[in-house]
């Protein structure tokens, strides 16, 4: 693949909350044909994320056209499972034009630094504002995943729903830092809510591989499946991308040497890291929203492919 990176779009010193940390996970959605709407995790000096959203225009995704004036929910109370904070991973638009946020909920451990788990929320007014849909996560802990069941790509099927996600049960220390262990895990589901206690592991560690997360699953004309994700290895303090393929969205073909989205030189905003690719299509083009340097430290960019 051929990238042409058109820049940051979203910058923390500029377009954020003053106090902003980072703007972390873009999500996009196509709210009409003049405007994407880029769902973020605005997270603030204490490390604590709120969902946000940025529209940009749909024609030149780096102009942002409109914000949301606030967070368009609240973290949970103290003990809830997404007490430290809420990371928005998927937005989908139900039939009857509800939308439907799969969200990471990140809570605190006297064992460990965190826990992330799934949450679920609606929203009836085009994404202003959401509730959610149940207080409990809809992924929560279980013996085989008790530590990580979170960063959701779920897509609506003829039957159901499908799901890839990150999950694991280990942290470990890597060059002097505890970092968690977590890989790709697949589910199926007929209601969207309703999901089984443990995945089917879907993508395996290469070397020097700790981590594999934020999954952004496409499909081609021919029904392929294409899997975008992020990497996180042992020697580097920061991730990568990832690209497969997959007939059947189980077995994956690892190709990432043919993503052709890289860092770039020193001194960019993207020169030691990049993370949490989202895919969209607007108007024959594919975009790209990405976070670089501090999983997001300076913002949110994008890249537009110029050949497949």
């Amino acid at each position: 693949m051929q990238w042409l990176k058109r820049g940051l779009v979203y910058r923390t010193d500029r377009d954020a909350p003053a106090g902003t940390v980072r703007g972390m996970v873009p999500t996009p959605l196509l709210i009409d044909d003049r405007t994407i709407r880029v769902f973020l995790t605005v997270c603030d000096a204490d490390n604590v994320g709120r969902p946000y959203y940025v529209d940009v225009d749909a024609l030149d995704p780096t102009r942002i056209v409109a914000k949301s004036a606030g967070p368009l929910m609240q973290i949970g109370a103290p003990g809830a499972f997404d007490e430290r904070g809420i990371v928005a991973a998927q937005v989908l638009r139900n039939p009857d034009g509800t939308l439907l946020m799969y969200y990471s909920g990140f809570q605190r451990s006297d064992s460990v630094r965190y826990q992330i788990f799934m949450g679920l929320a609606q929203s009836t007014d085009n994404g202003e504002s959401f509730v959610r849909v149940q207080e409990p996560p809809i992924l929560g802990p279980t013996p085989a995943e008790s530590m990580f069941r979170c960063a959701p790509f779920v897509m609506p099927t003829e039957h159901g729903y499908q799901m890839w996600y990150t999950a694991g049960s280990e942290w470990e220390t890597v060059n002097g830092k505890e970092v968690p262990r977590y890989s790709l895990k697949y589910l199926e589901s007929t209601d969207g809510v309703t999901w089984g206690s443990e995945g089917m592991a879907c993508m395996r560690f290469g070397p020097d591989e700790h981590g594999i997360g934020r999954p952004w699953v496409t499909r081609t004309p021919g029904h392929r499946y294409q899997l975008y994700y992020s990497i996180r290895r042992i020697s580097l303090a920061a991730y990568r991308l990832g690209y497969a393929e997959s007939d059947d969205g189980l077995h994956w073909n690892r190709m990432d040497g043919q993503l052709g989205l890289d860092v770039s030189p020193a001194g960019s905003f993207d020169s030691d890291g990049m993370s949490y690719t989202a895919l969209i299509t607007a108007h024959n083009k594919t975009y790209c929203f990405y976070n670089g340097n501090g999983f997001g430290r300076e913002g949110f960019a994008v890249a537009e492919l110029i050949a497949p």
